[in-house]
């Protein structure tokens, strides 16, 4: 015999979660599942931002910039401080972030941005910042 039997509804809530069997959240499987294929003509922009960029503001900025050209993507700080930033939408947006993150009116100080282009996966609903 069991000393305490938790409730179901506790049961349920604290160990009902899948995110042992596939690493995601219950919220990211979902999200995963209902997020959109990348529209044709989309690309992906990752850029690695090098400088004074943690601590600064410039995950913010550069979030708001993204919405403003209708990106999709995130921007997360990387331990070596620099800041990764993906985007999604279309080259010429895509381009015209990379030259705001190249341009001098950015929060801190940019020493140096690295770049790649490929194929947009699609899957992003919003600009996030990690």
């Amino acid at each position: 015999m069991k000393l305490f039997d938790w409730p179901a509804r506790t049961r349920h809530r604290h160990h009902g979660s899948m995110k042992w069997l596939s690493g995601k959240s219950d919220d990211q499987q979902r999200t995963a599942a209902a997020a959109p294929e990348p529209e044709p003509g989309t690309v992906r922009m990752t850029a690695w931002v090098h400088g004074m960029v943690q601590g600064v503001g410039f995950r913010w900025w550069t979030r708001s910039r993204a919405l403003e050209l209708g990106l999709v993507g995130s921007a997360k700080n990387l331990l070596d401080g620099r800041v990764e930033i993906v985007a999604e939408g279309s080259q010429e947006a895509c381009d015209a972030l990379l030259g705001q993150l190249r341009g001098a009116r950015t929060p801190g100080g940019v020493d140096h941005v690295e770049v790649r282009f490929t194929d947009a996966r699609g899957g992003i609903r919003d600009f996030s910042m990690h």
